[in-house]
């Protein structure tokens, strides 16, 4: 077999086996062999091999950052806004981008009215989570308890409850906005009950841990949720003179 044919065999072979950045970067060595000349089998095959992993992990960061289902995928930890009157804890922020607290199941708390920011600062949370490796979702409270309600009604409770254990780090936005209702109590309870003190969420609400209390019934049962969140939680309020979105339409003018 002549040479020519079996470089095009191997690089079929690679793409056969799903080695597709191996593949390419092989073919860019076989097109340009005398610029490796100098490098030896080694250091040639960790160039393919180091391709093919980096294809991989990016590619991964990709999927898991479009399964976290972000409000902003956009969002990156190095574009907030760390303006006066929004009185942002940037030594909080900058400790929580290397995911320690995901690793020691803690939680965080984004305190803040409508417009502040907190979605913003939740989704780039979550969006470095993604970069390390960690399985993350996105979900607005009141999606939540409809989905929850939905896979009761389809006799698949628990097993939903066990898909929400499985991720690394959940970010419930618009928490509380609305009081809950006896059920949606029970169901935070039990979601609580799976994931606090193993994995992480990121609560963001227009009110303190202090105001849960009554939209959540005021009961024991709230008692019981408080319990599981509140200790075990990092908690940021965000100010603000002027809203994010007001002060974006402001430069856009």
């Amino acid at each position: 077999m002549e040479v020519e044919t079996m470089k095009n065999e191997t690089i079929k072979k690679l793409k056969a086996m799903r080695l597709p950045a191996f593949a390419e970067a092989y073919q860019k060595q076989v097109n340009n062999e005398t610029e490796y000349l100098s490098l030896s089998f080694h250091e040639r095959m960790m160039l393919m091999v180091d391709a093919e992993f980096d294809s991989r992990h990016n590619n991964n960061i990709k999927r898991l950052i479009k399964n976290a289902k972000f409000a902003n995928s956009s969002a990156f930890l190095g574009n907030i806004d760390y303006l006066t009157d929004r009185h942002l804890n940037r030594d909080l922020l900058d400790s929580l981008t290397d995911n320690e607290y995901i690793r020691k199941g803690l939680n965080v708390i984004l305190i803040g009215a409508t417009g502040c920011g907190k979605t913003y600062i939740a989704n780039a949370l979550g969006i470095n989570a993604c970069q390390s490796g960690y399985k993350t979702r996105y979900i607005r409270l009141p999606e939540l308890f409809s989905e929850l309600e939905a896979a009761r009604i389809q006799g698949k409770y628990q097993q939903t409850m066990k898909q929400y254990q499985k991720y690394a780090l959940v970010i419930l936005d618009e928490f509380l906005l609305i009081p809950a209702s006896d059920q949606e109590q029970r169901d935070l309870l039990e979601l609580m009950e799976y994931r606090c003190g193993q994995t992480s969420t990121i609560f963001c609400s227009q009110f303190t841990p202090e105001g849960w209390h009554q939209r959540l019934g005021g009961s024991a049962l709230a008692d019981s949720i408080l319990d599981r969140i509140v200790p075990s939680s990092y908690t940021m309020k965000i100010d603000g003179d002027v809203s994010m979105r007001q002060r974006k339409r402001i430069i856009a003018d």
